[in-house]
């Protein structure tokens, strides 16, 4: 069977994708989900013209005459003046407060001498200096914040500054994530003689919050049918959208997870494609849940958590899945690819001649440090020859 491209097994899995349902959050529990909606002002901001400094509302005219201006009242945030604001007069202001019908400009304090009742500019400014016009922020009906939009503490601020005191989100995905394998012990306890550490769960762990996802922890199957089809029926009782099994993916005696989607009814759609590291991948659908069967090599599943389950992700909240790819230059030279396309880690440094990447020696799929050390992936298409140090290159950050 010939291996599926990446491209290809991307489109699949996002041609796959539903948008979760909308819920509504309040401001306080909205950080992190995305958008579903427009958002519009219910209000103008500001809602009047408003001081931007401590000084003195004036009429820009009567300051050209230098001559004093008797000060008749105080206006501050929450406390506009009330009184009456005729020629030859001014107001003490603070900052945010509402500008006296009539008054222009603002004389910020530091350019004015004040002499008991009375002020005397030091400093004429420009019209309308220091005052914030209505509106000048947004006016009321102005959409400002986009459906797909990541909420952050910028946009929660902006909806609050709208009057909304809570926002129409996608519900998180709920991703299950299943360990497999006899080998496996959870980090803190002691392994047998023939055991490791189960370490791959916990990077997607961590993606899938980043993502905006919210992980849903199933356990180690051990190497029986029965026990994975098990934890398949905990996935589906949890309601999980999509679940993601790490590890027995391959086609050695012991790789069980093809055997347990086969007894379960599930529909396989593709298995193996060319990449590395991450050939034995697997997609697939059981009632309506998305399966994810990742390789258990630790670099092969993370690497292939980063180019299918996380745009998956990024699709099923509504914003656009598409990667942050990048060019750089190579630090070092590399040699020729094989018929998969290759993930390399690489380190990558901006220069005063731009961006770049120098390749680690060590590329094994098991080599979780030098992962660690990366912040990027090289990305070699199948068959490309050796390159040389300060060749352009692909790259998709991490």
């Amino acid at each position: 069977m010939a291996l599926m491209p990446v491209d290809e097994a991307l489109a699949r899995v996002l041609s796959a994708a539903r948008k979760t349902e909308t819920v509504r959050l309040s401001l306080r529990d909205a950080d992190g989900y995305t958008l579903a909606e427009d958002v519009s002002a219910t209000r103008t901001q500001p809602p009047f013209a408003a001081s931007a400094m401590d000084g003195y509302a004036v009429r820009h005219e009567e300051l050209a005459l230098s001559r004093p201006l008797h000060v008749v009242g105080e206006a501050a945030a929450g406390h506009g003046f009330s009184g009456s604001f005729g020629p030859g007069q001014a107001v003490r202001i603070f900052t945010g407060a509402p500008m006296p019908d009539g008054a222009d400009t603002v004389l910020i304090q530091e350019d004015a001498t004040l002499n008991d009742s009375t002020i005397v500019p030091n400093e004429i400014p420009c019209k309308g200096l220091y005052v914030r016009p209505a509106g000048m922020d947004f006016k009321e009906g102005e959409t400002l914040l986009r459906a797909g939009t990541r909420i952050n503490f910028q946009s929660l601020s902006l909806a609050a500054a709208m009057n909304h005191r809570d926002l129409p989100v996608h519900r998180r995905p709920k991703i299950g994530i299943l360990s497999n394998g006899d080998e496996l012990v959870l980090p803190g306890n002691k392994p047998g003689e023939d055991q490791i550490i189960a370490s791959n769960a916990f990077g997607v762990f961590s993606l899938v919050r980043e993502t905006g996802g919210e992980p849903v922890d199933l356990g180690i199957a051990r190497d029986r049918t029965e026990d994975i089809v098990s934890a398949f029926d905990g996935a589906l009782n949890a309601r999980c959208d999509v679940l993601v099994t790490l590890g027995g993916a391959s086609v050695g005696d012991h790789d069980l997870i093809k055997p347990a989607i086969s007894a379960k009814g599930a529909k396989l759609d593709f298995w193996k494609i060319a990449m590395r590291p991450g050939k034995p991948f697997m997609f697939g659908t059981l009632d309506g849940m998305l399966l994810l069967g990742m390789p258990g090599n630790p670099v092969s599943s993370l690497v292939c958590s980063i180019l299918f389950l996380k745009p998956l992700l990024i699709a099923m909240q509504g914003r656009d899945p598409a990667y942050a790819l990048d060019r750089a230059r190579l630090g070092n030279a590399i040699g020729k690819n094989s018929l998969r396309q290759a993930y390399l880690r690489a380190h990558v440094e901006s220069t005063t001649a731009g961006l770049v990447a120098t390749v680690f020696d060590q590329q094994d799929s098991s080599v979780l440090s030098v992962l660690a050390a990366a912040n990027a992936l090289v990305i070699r298409p199948p068959h490309a020859p050796a390159a040389d140090a300060g060749d352009t290159c692909e790259i998709l950050w991490l």
